[in-house]
């Protein structure tokens, strides 16, 4: 029998009803529990870098290396990478600063087999040394660090990276004119109405996340790619105001 969703109970219905003090957004139990419903409502094209994810480690990933999940949540990133890799002596750290999401990252790690090992970690990413790496994953994490953060951060994954390793930055994008910005903005928020989000929702999310979330235009991305050192880097997926970029060292 065909379940109404609706009623499932992981459906995210955080922002559904009238809240007097909205809290900045974290990344609790409650919004764990609600994850991948939030995730796919809210950002379009997710499935699809999640799984292009794990086609670059495919093509990058150098046996005997490292490869970072920095800001892992549930871990679908990691998944990722590890269903697409043999047994090449390669191991994956996971890093997330909510002790919630690595508990569930946990869960589904064992649900699957594989030679890969993921060691998860708790913990902030700035914190993380990046060695003998040959992919480094930041999906929809860097957004979420304080502005005067990103760049020193960048810069030590660089050095972390061996030749030709790959950074992967996820992130909502934030448009320098006006116009477009807004255009665009607004068939995000056609996107999110199309998923089931009231305007209730959708205006007490926005509250929640304003704090905590500043996005960066992709020309910002670009200038700290080049001053971290990296030569070559392009944006190689993008749905509306979200993309997904990549740079080789």
């Amino acid at each position: 029998m065909r379940r109404d969703p609706v009623t499932m109970p992981n459906q995210d219905k955080i922002f559904a009803t009238p809240q007097q003090d909205i809290q900045d957004f974290s990344f609790n139990e409650q919004v764990v529990s609600v994850f991948p419903d939030m995730i796919s409502r809210s950002i379009p094209g997710y499935g699809a870098i999640v799984d292009g994810i794990g086609n670059i480690c495919q093509r990058v990933a150098k046996p005997n290396t490292q490869l970072y999940d920095l800001g892992c949540s549930l871990g679908a990133a990691t998944l990722s990478m590890r269903r697409h890799l043999s047994d090449q002596g390669c191991r994956i750290i996971a890093v997330d600063n909510s002790q919630a999401m690595i508990k569930r990252a946990q869960e589904h790690l064992n649900a699957f087999v594989s030679p890969t090992p993921v060691e998860l970690v708790c913990g902030d990413i700035r914190d993380v040394e990046i060695n003998n790496a040959s992919m480094v994953v930041l999906n929809f994490t860097l957004q979420f660090l304080p502005p005067e953060d990103r760049a020193s951060l960048i810069a030590k994954i660089y050095k972390g990276l061996v030749l030709g390793g790959v950074l992967i930055v996820s992130e909502k994008l934030r448009f320098e004119g006006d116009k477009l910005h807004k255009l665009i903005d607004d068939m995000h928020l056609d996107f999110k109405r199309a998923n089931g989000y009231s305007e209730l929702e959708i205006s007490q999310k926005r509250t929640a996340l304003e704090n905590v979330m500043k996005p960066d235009s992709k020309q910002q991305h670009y200038q700290r790619f080049a001053q971290a050192g990296f030569t070559e880097y392009s944006s190689w997926f993008q749905s509306l105001n979200f993309t997904s970029l990549m740079a080789i060292k």
